[in-house]
Formats: C-alpha cells, sequence, structure tokens
C-alpha cells in the first residue's frame, strides 16, 4: 500500500465541510482505506496562495446559485485526506465521493457543497 491525497476544494460551513468529510470517511472505510490524517487548509506552504484565492470561483458558484442569500460562515478551504491504499481504491473513493458531492449529474442544479476536485 502507497499513501496517497485526496484534496477537494470546498466552499463550506462547519456543517457542510462535516458532511464531506463523513463521505469521505465512509467511502475510505467501505473500501478498507485507512486514513493516516485528515487537514482543513487555508493556506498553501511555500506560495503564499490562500485557498480563498484558489478557489475563489466556489464562492462565486455559490452567490450565483444562491442569489441574495447571505454566505454565512462559508469560506474556501481545501480538505486533505492522507490515505493508506492502492492506486485502484483511492480512484474508486474518490470517483464516488464526486458523485456523491452532487448526485444530479450534468444537467443544471444546485450542489450542497460547492466543490473542485484537486
Amino acid at each position: 500500500m502507497t499513501t496517497r491525497i485526496l484534496r477537494f476544494g470546498l466552499y463550506a460551513d462547519t456543517q457542510g465541510l462535516a458532511w464531506v468529510r463523513e463521505l469521505v470517511d465512509g467511502n475510505a472505510a467501505s473500501r478498507s482505506a485507512r486514513i493516516i490524517k485528515e487537514e482543513v487548509a487555508r493556506t498553501y506552504p511555500d506560495s503564499g496562495l490562500t485557498t480563498a484565492e484558489m478557489y475563489d470561483s466556489l464562492a462565486e458558484q455559490w452567490a450565483f446559485e444562491h442569489p441574495g442569500q447571505n454566505s454565512g460562515e462559508r469560506e474556501a478551504v481545501e480538505l486533505r485526506v492522507s490515505l493508506d491504499c492502492s492506486l485502484r481504491t483511492w480512484r474508486a473513493i474518490r470517483k464516488t465521493v464526486i458523485r456523491a458531492l452532487c448526485p444530479e449529474g450534468m444537467a443544471p442544479h444546485t450542489c450542497r457543497v460547492p466543490w473542485f476536485a484537486a
């Protein structure tokens, strides 16, 4: 097994972040992948960039999909999850989580948590 990292840019509040973490944790457990580390990043090391700068389009997406609504405590963050698993398992987990984040497919719709798979 090898350590592999799942990275998701999210525009979420505390509840939305917890929901995404549950999706990742549940899918990892169902495929016997071991979570080594989970972190919520707001900056990128050695670059000076913030996640707000990297994922500014997610805040714009939320504003477009929720016109006139206050975004509350939502912020652009990156969820990084280090997994001990095979490449095949990593791909399966990533694919399943992405489907769960926005299950409606390609038709116009509103995602519960705007996201970007990095």
